[in-house]
């Protein structure tokens, strides 16, 4: 029996062993130093003015529609087809998460699709770019109205560029990024906020340290500093990033031309073995391009496919070690929100929903596992299980 291959996996080398054992011995592990550095090596590979670091996806997503101004009353503007922290922050500020749909081929959002959920009372779209194919963010933006913000969920698109050829977190929205454990750069936890204001990025800072007007490095490194620390005038929080995570993420950054090629090469290979299966099955808009991430390899199953098959298709991948998943549930079917929202009709995400599955994905693959997945894949869609 094959080891298990996981939907994603890290790809950590000696490299960034060593960074973390450097930081270990340095004394000093908190927010320090070695995060500063991230931040301003990351912002120079998004070209972003700047970049703020904190604990996870989530809590820049809360942060970034926090500094939008998102409280109750207002209404924030998602995809359904996306991970519930997306809806959730919102929800935590006591906005409402307004559910629109998505475009089957792409399985993101149009402006078309927005703007038939823009009301009065909607503060914030929230851009998801999904699998790492980016939005066009800039044509979203010239067709809503200028008291709308526009907020990019990134967790998925580390590396991807918009339509424009330039990075994804160089378009002055705030951008929020994911480093969890099998994003295309994975510091095991956290995350980060691209910004272009100079003073919405100082209040990231601050609020990700209970608003403190300086950080514990300052406040621990300057004697002076600690007496200039001043009182609390703001509510803030516990969302920090580490240096140990830092480290980490200076080695991963380097390395992302590397893991972009694997990424690359394994997608070529799926879509050279599944591309001739009969009744075809339908792949992401542009996953084999340069400008998407590949943080996911979606496939859709054949039109008319039920839940009940596609389920049967994932376990039946699952019980070979092949770690498909299923990326996503709808949002908008989920008992959490229907309290929050009404429950629209979203026909595109409902019918995707049903047929939609997620293919081992990851830097740390091999060719050779990419054509077992494949294979794999191509016997179980022949089989009574996978024809139904």
């Amino acid at each position: 029996m094959r080891e298990f291959l996981p939907f994603g996996r890290p790809n950590f080398s000696e490299e960034e062993i060593a960074a973390v054992t450097r930081v270990m011995r340095s004394g000093w592990v908190g927010m320090g130093p070695e995060t500063i550095e991230f931040e301003h090596e990351l912002s120079r590979a998004l070209g972003a003015r700047h970049v703020v670091t904190v604990n996870s996806c989530t809590s820049a997503l809360f942060l970034a529609m926090l500094i939008s101004g998102v409280g109750p009353g207002d209404e924030v503007i998602c995809p359904s087809l996306t991970w519930c922290s997306t809806a959730n922050a919102a929800m935590y500020l006591g906005a409402t998460p307004i559910f629109c749909d998505v475009e089957s081929r792409s399985l993101c959002m149009t402006p078309e699709l927005v703007l038939a959920k823009v009301t009065a009372r909607t503060k914030v779209v929230v851009v998801v770019h999904f699998g790492g194919r980016a939005v066009d963010t800039a044509t979203l933006r010239s067709a809503l109205p200028p008291s709308v913000r526009i907020v990019e969920d990134a967790a998925h698109a580390l590396g991807a560029t918009y339509p424009n050829g330039r990075p994804v977190g160089s378009s002055g929205f705030p951008t929020c990024f994911s480093f969890y454990a099998n994003k295309n750069l994975s510091t095991a936890e956290g995350g980060a906020v691209a910004l272009s204001d100079d003073d919405e990025a100082n209040r990231v800072r601050t609020l990700r340290q209970h608003a403190l007007p300086l950080d514990a490095w300052k406040r621990f490194t300057h004697a002076h500093a600690l007496l200039l620390s001043g009182a609390l005038g703001e509510l803030g929080y516990k969302m920090n990033y580490t240096d140990l995570q830092a480290a980490i993420g200076r080695v991963q950054l380097v390395r992302q031309p590397e893991f972009a090629r694997t990424r690359l090469t394994i997608a070529q290979r799926y879509l050279e073995l599944l591309e001739p299966i009969d009744p075809p099955l339908t792949f992401q808009d542009g996953c084999a391009d340069t400008a998407h991430a590949r943080h996911l390899f979606v496939v859709q199953l054949p039109p008319g496919t039920t839940g009940a098959r596609r389920n049967a298709v994932v376990m039946a991948l699952r019980a070979k070690n092949l770690g498909a998943s299923i990326h996503y549930a709808p949002l908008h079917l989920m008992p959490l929100y229907h309290g929050a929202t009404p429950s629209p009709s979203l026909p595109v995400t409902e019918e995707v929903a049903r047929g939609v599955m997620t293919l081992p994905m990851s830097a740390s693959m091999t060719v050779d596992q990419a054509t077992e997945v494949a294979s794999e894949l191509r016997d179980i869609l022949a089989s009574p299980e996978g024809r139904e």
